[in-house]
């Protein structure tokens, strides 16, 4: 995968050309301040009724309609939830779009799965830094920066990858590096690692040793510290030193324990599964299906989260920090 620098990028190209953030979640916000404190000059457009529209004045900004931003702007950057981003660009962004601007997404959702399809008179591009919005502001202002990926979806202008650049720098992300991909694998890549690994597989491997503790008749308490509270620690060390530096770093029995019984967790039922689930996404079935339940207002969602607030987990979690002098962290919304 080919890496970009600083020096790869030209910030000027934005600054003439100014940029558009429509939306201001997390992640917006941490893009509008970089970019602001780059030079680049920036309006943002927020829906009207949001919570977000303070937000945004309070950091000094004037957010206007959305449909008042998107011909202001040279690159248009779609800072909206997956779920809404379609509806929201075909009512008050596609009717208001001009030929040679850049319409920036920070996943590749929309585009991959065709729920968005851009006129062929503009440019299509895509920065996805790797971490929540907080942290690209932080490291940004610590004088740093999130490693992020960069793709060309459209070049209308000759000028895609440009722009792309110009707004990775922009953000920090260039500071670190940036690497070249596709919507399509940024897309992919990302929802696998989700469903099967972060939000999805660890989540119930946790569950699952969760309960085999308390089943067998051991306190809730431990059994949630063990199995789920100190998954933090675990990851911190993998995220400083990899793999092989936690190991490095944990006492003799838990490195020989975990290498193992670790395989023994992930028997070859499992590997189908994720089998199944990357041909599920790579499909489009699992697009179509999150589209069909988001249109009928999202059942299938609340009754899955329903059920998971009532496992026992939860309830051992709010015990135990209602019982330890410690404050309950607080949740963080980075995907609103």
């Amino acid at each position: 995968m080919r890496l970009f620098s600083d020096r790869d990028a030209d910030l000027s190209v934005l600054r003439s050309a100014g940029v558009a953030m429509l939306g201001y979640g997390n992640q917006g916000q941490a893009h509008a301040l970089n970019l602001r404190d780059s030079g680049v000059p920036v309006i943002v457009g927020q829906r009207g009724g949001s919570s977000r529209f303070d937000s945004a004045r309070a950091d000094g900004f004037e957010p206007v309609p959305l449909e008042q931003a998107v011909p202001r702007a040279g690159l248009l950057i779609l800072a909206l939830p997956d779920d809404r981003m379609a509806d929201v660009y075909a009512e008050a962004i596609a009717p208001h779009l001009r030929p040679g601007q850049a319409l920036g997404f920070i996943h590749g959702f929309n585009i991959y799965f065709r729920r968005i399809v851009p006129p062929a008179d503009v440019d299509v591009v895509m920065v996805a830094p790797k971490g929540p919005g907080r942290l690209v502001r932080d490291a940004f202002v610590a004088g740093g920066g999130v490693a992020g990926l960069l793709a060309v979806h459209q070049d209308a202008t000759a000028q895609a990858q440009r722009t792309a650049l110009a707004w990775a720098a922009g953000i920090g992300c260039t500071r670190v590096g940036v690497f070249e991909t596709t919507f399509a694998h940024e897309t992919v890549t990302d929802l696998f690692g989700e469903q099967t690994v972060l939000c999805g597989g660890m989540v119930e491997l946790m569950k699952a040793a969760f309960e085999t503790l308390v089943v067998a008749g051991y306190p809730d308490e431990l059994a949630y510290f063990e199995c789920v509270h100190e998954v933090k620690q675990i990851v911190d060390l993998i995220y400083d030193g990899g793999i092989e530096g936690m190991r490095r770093r944990i006492s003799s029995t838990a490195r020989y324990g975990g290498l193992i019984r670790g395989p023994e967790m992930l028997p070859d039922a499992a590997r189908q599964a994720m089998r199944a689930a990357l041909a599920d996404i790579e499909s489009g079935a699992f697009a179509r299906r999150f589209a069909q339940d988001t249109a009928a207002g999202g059942p299938e969602m609340r009754r899955l989260a329903q059920e998971e607030q009532e496992h026992p987990v939860v309830e051992a979690r709010r015990k135990l920090f209602d019982r330890l002098n410690q404050r309950q962290p607080q949740p963080n919304r980075d995907h609103e």
